[in-house]
């Protein structure tokens, strides 16, 4: 995913024309920022840690509001249809944008004709977890116990066509495995069955997993990043063992169709001034997320790719959901 700096994003918001009405008049009102899953999801606390500094740049508050259902779509099929002054903004992830799509034949909303790009925030690594008394004290282990005892070892996720679902498929299909899916309603109630012992493992934000696993009971077994992540210095990559599987999720905000680039441009100049923030860069180390910031175009072709990506994966599954 490429980077930029703050001094290149507001570059390219001032070489925009900013004598528009539009810019002159935005904001006018607080913007609100609807996140389409339950509270308390990894997306949730980001946004809420992020939210006031955005405010204090934007000179008027921004309002985090809770609209969830469908894997997301709920939420975002409102935004869509909101008007594109830049005062709703929908916070989306690889499932709003990429998966939802390719798995919903009826989903109400286009991501790709009905939104407007404006940044990329975070990115997530997921870390994979097994559950209390598994046994499996290394991914060799785990996957051996798998091989030996096909359709029987469980996985959580959170929902059927989820990132944690397509990042467990991936690392089932790379590792020859035949495992059993539980889909939960989130990544809270997935995560709490694990730790329960209901089901055997799964890819859970690395965040919430290094929580989990400080007791030494639920076992952190590798990170589905590119490369150690400083908060988890002990657990391996799946690619140092191995397994090349990238797991992970991206989050971001986008407006509706139509959001004039001068608004986006200071929607975005916003969420980099927020992120130099200490209290938010405390918030982003504690839940192992990763700073971002893109400009339109670059969120645009990223979101192009991730769409490429993802969809390979739901192709060998055949997933499709009313």
């Amino acid at each position: 995913m490429p980077f930029i700096t703050r001094r290149r994003l507001l570059g390219a918001a001032a070489a925009l024309p900013l004598a528009g009405p539009a810019l002159a008049a935005f904001p006018e009102q607080p913007v609100r920022v609807i996140v389409p899953w339950n509270p308390g999801g990894l997306a949730d606390i980001l946004i809420r840690a992020l939210a006031p500094a955005m405010g204090q740049a934007l000179g008027q508050p921004v309002v985090v509001e809770n609209r969830a259902g469908a894997n997301g779509a709920v939420g975002t099929q409102a935004v869509a249809r909101a008007p594109a002054d830049g005062h709703t903004l929908i916070l989306g992830n690889a499932e709003t944008h990429a998966i939802n799509p390719l798995i919903y034949p009826k989903l109400a909303y286009n991501p790709v004709t009905e939104f407007t790009p404006v940044t990329a925030f975070a990115s997530g690594p997921f870390a994979l977890i097994t559950r209390p008394g598994l046994g499996t004290e290394t991914l060799e282990a785990f996957l051996d116990l798998a091989r030996r005892q096909p359709g029987r070892v469980s996985f959580a996720s959170w929902g059927i066509g989820s990132t944690s679902h397509l990042a467990m498929e991936g690392l089932a299909r790379q590792a020859r495995l035949e495992m059993l899916h539980v889909p939960f309603t989130g990544a809270a109630p997935a995560a709490t069955a694990l730790i329960a012992g209901q089901v055997d493992c799964m890819f859970l934000n690395a965040g919430p997993a290094e929580a989990a696993a400080r007791d030494g009971r639920p076992r952190i077994l590798g990170i589905g990043a590119t490369e150690r992540v400083p908060q988890l210095p002990a657990a391996p990559t799946l690619k140092e063992l191995g397994l090349p599987v990238e797991a992970a999720n991206w989050f971001g905000l986008l407006g509706p169709a139509g959001l004039p680039a001068p608004v986006a441009a200071r929607i975005g100049a916003a969420v980099a001034e927020g992120l130099k923030s200490a209290q938010v860069q405390e918030v982003f180390r504690a839940q192992v997320a990763l700073p971002l910031t893109q400009t339109p175009a670059e969120m645009e072709q990223f979101l192009t790719a991730d769409r490429g990506r993802r969809g390979s994966v739901l192709r060998d599954l055949n997933i499709r959901l009313e």
